[in-house]
């Protein structure tokens, strides 16, 4: 017994002193996604001002693949010294209850932060000749089986449109795509008349009127989309998913240096400058603390395993 609380006191006494003396080299980065996405973008400007917070380099490292899963395993199995961090979407709560994953989002990870979120919205191609929802649900009823769009099964924009679906008592095929930029382009073509996408590459084709946007799945409407209702506006009652953003050091992390970290993003998404590239972005700042953030990984973790029954969604 003395041996084990010796060891454990030694073992706390450690992990104060790496705290203490943190950060000592460069702070690894790791976007479980291709360069030039939403992650990437949302995740270098807040690298680039930490790294002047922190005085020492942060190194930003794409490990995509795997619908995110490899950059998120390789999270997981890195030592919780701080100086590995990982910016994931909220489908590092619904992956694990559609493939076969090595790590746990609530057990392999400690929540540092949200960074930010923005919306799933339903997009149409102004040949359907629908501008609204209600006028969708009677399209849709009289031609059951309209394709839409999405980056891919399983997704956060597939599970909105399946939700809408039933709540809304319709059929809708799915289109997956491998990823959602053919999906867009195939969408402002017309090669399909629907998408369930993500906000943020959206936004310029509405304003030059070769899309519309019927709803978006927040809460509240974004500030990018102002003028678009949500589903529960339009009638979708209890529709809400965010597509959010997050920082996470692996499970074991200094509780000191993870409320650093938690301290020097928060106070970099709260400049002007950093909201303002955000904003260009289409993505909503939030910050908080790490509580806050750790209660939505687990909210989420738990909706995506509901939703993934209740809706039947399968990878094909």
């Amino acid at each position: 017994m003395r041996s084990l609380l010796l060891a454990a006191l030694l073992a706390l006494a450690a992990s104060d002193a790496q705290a203490q003396g943190w950060p000592q080299k460069a702070v690894r980065w790791i976007v479980p996604y291709p360069p030039g996405g939403s992650t990437d973008i949302a995740t270098r400007p807040i690298a680039e001002r930490v790294t002047q917070s922190l005085g020492q380099p942060a190194v930003v490292e794409n490990r995509a693949g795997a619908a995110g899963n490899i950059g998120i395993d390789a999270a997981a199995k890195s030592a919780p010294d701080g100086y590995t961090l990982l910016v994931a979407p909220d489908s590092i709560t619904s992956n694990p209850h559609l493939y076969k994953v090595s790590w746990d989002p609530l057990r392999d990870f400690a929540p540092v932060i949200q960074l930010a979120r923005q919306p799933v919205v339903l997009a149409v191609h102004p040949s359907l000749g629908v501008s609204s929802l209600s006028e969708l649900i009677e399209r849709a009823k009289r031609t059951p089986g309209l394709g839409y769009a999405t980056s891919g099964a399983g997704s956060q924009q597939h599970m909105t449109a399946e939700w809408f679906a039933k709540l809304a008592g319709i059929r809708l095929t799915h289109v997956p795509y491998k990823g959602g930029g053919q999906a867009i382009t195939d969408l402002v073509g017309g090669q399909v008349k629907i998408g369930s996408l993500g906000s943020s590459p959206l936004i310029p084709h509405y304003r030059a009127g070769k899309l519309r946007l019927l709803a978006q799945s927040t809460k509240a409407r974004a500030p990018s989309l102002p003028d678009v209702p949500t589903y529960e506006e339009a009638g979708m009652a209890g529709l809400v998913l965010d597509q959010w953003l997050g920082v996470f050091a692996p499970a074991g992390t200094p509780e000191e240096i993870v409320r650093r970290l938690n301290a020097e993003i928060g106070n970099a998404l709260g400049e002007a400058v950093m909201r303002e590239r955000y904003a260009q972005a289409a993505l909503e700042p939030i910050g908080g603390s790490s509580a806050q953030f750790a209660r939505l990984v687990r909210e989420d973790f738990e909706k995506y395993s509901r939703l993934t029954r209740e809706l039947d969604i399968r990878l094909e």
